[in-house]
């Protein structure tokens, strides 16, 4: 078994690489990585392993950035501090959720789920196909029902442009120019919205493709996107976030 070890913390890292080599004996860690350039990097340099386990807020930012720039097909086993990630860890390849400090029964639990899904693997079928049967897979938003004068009315997620937060409340502009305030966080919407879609930009703004009129190169290394339907509205994208967003761009 090929394992990657996705983890800022190196008392974290080296206590989770003794707990798989006990568990697993004869297993593989391919590699310790503390960022999410450097897990991207990784990926694409290298074959897919058997099983990553990977910690969500890493040194450069969260690790849910490394699916917007890599596809991974193996399953993942996250492990965190924090658990305000379990529904959106589940909308990628997880196979468990554990929680820092981490225990060996919770760890070999986990290998158990691991083995069940490789078990089941045929010649003729991805591991991402099974990993979908076998999690039930979420399936993402496509429509918003909101207020609308005396009642309710609804709103299909193709006809959004783009969404934003403004004063601490989430807005959909909408392709005809309209703009409906929405009760969800912009967090809540980050595990709604198809991140095939919608990029999360910033902390205000998610965007697609198709709203966008420009890219432009900003000071110190980030990018500044002019979109069709409102171009005075400025969208800017941090330097560590910009490789991941050219990549979801150039696909």
């Amino acid at each position: 078994m090929k394992i990657l070890i996705i983890e800022d913390e190196s008392i974290n890292a080296n206590r989770l690489k003794r707990l798989l080599e006990e568990l697993e004996p004869d297993c593989k860690i391919l590699e310790i990585i503390d960022t999410v350039q450097g897990a991207v990097k990784w990926l694409n340099a290298n074959e897919m392993p058997d099983l990553i386990t990977m910690d969500i807020r890493l040194a450069d930012g969260i690790s849910f950035s490394i699916f917007e720039a890599v596809k991974i097909t193996c399953p993942i086993i996250f492990t965190t501090a924090y658990d305000e990630y379990a529904v959106r860890a589940f909308k990628v390849n997880s196979i468990d959720y554990i929680m820092k400090p981490i225990e060996k029964n919770e760890l070999e639990q986990a290998l158990t789920k691991f083995k069940s899904v490789a078990k089941v693997q045929h010649n003729t079928e991805d591991i991402a196909g099974i990993l979908k049967r076998f999690l039930n897979k979420t399936s993402f938003r496509v429509r918003f029902l909101v207020t609308y004068r005396d009642g309710y009315k609804s709103v299909d997620v193709a006809d959004i442009d783009f969404v934003y937060s403004e004063f601490k409340t989430s807005h959909l502009f909408l392709k005809n120019g309209t703009t409906i305030p929405i009760p969800q966080t912009m967090e809540e919407l980050e595990d709604e919205l198809d991140p095939d879609v919608f990029f999360r930009a910033n902390r205000q703004f998610f965007i697609r493709a198709e709203s966008i009129k420009a890219i432009a190169n900003y000071f110190n290394a980030k990018l500044k996107i002019q979109l069709k339907s409102d171009p005075e509205r400025e969208v800017i994208i941090s330097r560590e976030k910009a490789p991941f967003f050219k990549q979801w761009m150039d696909r």
